[in-house]
């Protein structure tokens, strides 16, 4: 094993007992994925267990017409719910997972999932804790949509974008934003002028700057 490798799996020393590390060691490999590429797809049977060791994944559901929502952010030391109820349930995945900035991931075999449930605590505890904040930061996504208006979820939006990135620099299009936020470009570019004009962001083509302000 490279000395790569063993950082990776450092990233979840905290999380696991020395055993598991062990087992994670012997069975995982490491995938890359680059800004922008797609690591899963709606209908996509999921073939390993992915944990995220650096970057962001940006998880999001796609309806019939095509429109994608925006449900969740993956980080560093997390992994997806989604994939995890798709492995007990031997379903296919209802998911888009695309990756934020490039991300490295530690992939596991779907056979382990059931085995280290009843064999590792910390697993199990790991398992649970990623279903339970999961399933929060998608009743928040459900709460954004139904009670707030739109102005209200393009900032949090913004902001949410800003602390992943760890720049007020954003690089999307305006129709990019309406995409994840189930709108159409003009509500957005409607939105950003007025928050330019209210001097709290920069708009450039695309690319948008946070001010101070914001």
């Amino acid at each position: 094993m490279t000395n790569q490798f063993f950082n990776h799996i450092d990233t979840f020393s905290g999380l696991f007992e020395h055993a598991l590390l062990t087992e994670l060691e012997a069975n995982s490999m490491l995938i890359e994925v680059k800004n922008g590429n797609t690591m899963l797809n709606v209908g996509q049977t999921i073939k390993a267990i992915p944990l995220l060791v650096k970057g962001t994944i940006k998880v999001s559901r796609i309806n019939e017409e095509g429109q994608e929502l925006l449900l969740y952010y993956v980080k560093e030391g997390e992994s997806c719910a989604m994939t995890f109820n798709c492995c007990m349930l031997s379903k296919t995945s209802e998911i888009k997972g695309t990756a934020e900035e490039d991300s490295v991931l530690l992939c596991l075999p779907t056979i382990k999932m059931d085995e280290w449930m009843i064999k590792y605590p910390s697993w199990k505890k790991y398992v649970m804790t990623t279903i339970l904040n999961r399933f929060t930061e998608i009743i928040k996504c459900v709460d954004e949509v139904a009670f707030k208006k739109m102005d209200e979820r393009l900032i949090n939006y913004l902001k949410e974008k800003s602390n992943i990135s760890g720049s007020s620099l954003i690089n999307l299009t305006h129709q990019q934003i309406g995409d994840e936020l189930g709108t159409n470009r003009v509500v957005i570019s409607r939105l950003l002028k007025k928050l330019e004009n209210d001097k709290k962001l920069l708009i450039y083509n695309k690319q948008i700057k946070l001010l101070k302000d914001f």
